[in-house]
């Protein structure tokens, strides 16, 4: 299920990135033509949507670098330590992103509900901004999940049931 999760997301991510890019290259061209004075020019907003979109892409992706495993760690002695003493250090490391993961959670629900009870909106678009908040607290609810799996995981390991890739 948290492969799952975890991949959906980084798809959903991948797809608003693609998206992104687009509209980017609308603008962008919408741009050069203003000079001909032919009533196309730039997107309203690109800077506002961007910021959007690029928030909730990088909290879709989250979920899929914690389950890989491939959030930055200095692995500089683990080489030298047994195998045991690696495993519990990871299931530690496991346990303090699942409690980064759900205090960040909570705490951007807060933010969007602040957001949404003050109606604030982007500069220039008028985006009402709760929305981003919404789409990003999607991929950190998928984080927590996959960070509570990641530890079920270690656990696992630990006790020797399962093999780390």
């Amino acid at each position: 299920m948290a492969d799952i999760i975890a991949r959906g997301l980084a798809f959903v991510g991948g797809g608003i990135l693609i998206l992104i890019t687009l509209i980017t290259c609308v603008s962008i061209i919408g741009r050069a033509f203003v000079p001909l004075d032919i009533g196309i020019g730039p997107i309203r907003g690109i800077y506002d949507i961007t910021e959007i979109g690029m928030a909730a892409a990088i909290f879709a992706f989250l979920p899929w670098a914690q389950l890989h495993e491939t959030h930055a760690r200095v692995d500089l002695f683990q080489a030298f330590m047994p195998g045991g003493f690696d495993r519990a250090l990871d299931l530690l490391f496991n346990i303090g992103m699942a409690i980064i993961a759900a205090i960040g959670t909570w705490r951007l629900y807060l933010g969007m509900l602040d957001k949404l009870s003050y109606g604030e909106t982007t500069l220039i678009a008028q985006i009402p901004v709760w929305q981003g908040f919404a789409a990003s607290l999607v991929g950190a609810i998928g984080f927590v999940i996959v960070a509570i799996f990641c530890i079920w995981r270690s656990v696992r390991r630990l006790a020797g049931m399962e093999q780390q890739e």
